[in-house]
């Protein structure tokens, strides 16, 4: 997989499923319920990358035909942190791959004037120092957000952390790089560039607009 040299722990997850639905999420005429639907489907993809190397514990299992050992992800379960809102959009399609997993939530919105995140809600597990965390946002623009949040969950005693957006820009790989080059980046694709309001370019618009239909 390509990595970018900001950041040798980015990854573009180039799979060919995920280049087919990105084009149709780019689409400015694609509507809210397929964006949603797309969406979905593009975090379970990324989460099949991001999963690859999770603890597994052997079990011991009654078949139809006789026992047998198989294997089982490691407990605790991992937990799912979206950064509010545009986040929520990518936690139905990986739950649909770890339906125990748990969901933590924080809250940040961006400064239009300053392009600076301003908290204002924080929520995860007590125990998340042992868990696997991922946190999610489909964009990874000026990167603000992204390192903050990664910021808190580990003052709250997060570990192992991965970070999951589908599109990121240059400029927030840049941030993260500095602000946690120790957490792992899965992209479905990395874009030229931020414009001069911080959106990413060619990028999709803005995502929770498009997922939550206030565009």
């Amino acid at each position: 997989m390509p990595t970018t040299p900001a950041h040798p722990r980015f990854q573009v997850v180039a799979h060919p499923l995920i280049r087919h639905k990105l084009s149709f999420l780019r689409d400015a005429q694609t509507p809210t319920k397929l964006f949603k639907e797309l969406v979905d489907e593009l975090a379970m993809l990324l989460a099949f990358e991001a999963t690859r190397d999770l603890a597994l514990t052997t079990v011991r299992i009654a078949t139809p035909l006789e026992p047998t050992d198989a294997e089982r992800l490691a407990e605790p379960d991992p937990v799912l942190v979206p950064i509010l809102r545009a986040g929520l959009g990518m936690v139905d399609g990986i739950r649909a791959l770890m339906p125990s997993a748990r969901v933590g939530h924080v809250g940040l919105y961006r400064d239009h004037d300053t392009l600076e995140p301003v908290a204002y809600y924080f929520k995860v597990p007590p125990d998340v120092a042992a868990r696997t965390v991922f946190v999610l946002d489909p964009m990874l623009a000026t990167g603000g957000s992204a390192a903050d949040a990664i910021t808190q969950l580990k003052r709250a005693g997060a570990q192992q952390l991965r970070f999951l957006c589908l599109v990121a820009a240059p400029e927030g790989v840049a941030k993260m790089h500095e602000a946690h080059p120790d957490v792992p980046i899965f992209a479905a694709a990395l874009d030229r560039e931020l414009s001069d309001i911080g959106y990413i370019l060619p990028g999709l618009g803005d995502a929770g607009d498009r997922l939550f239909g206030t565009r």
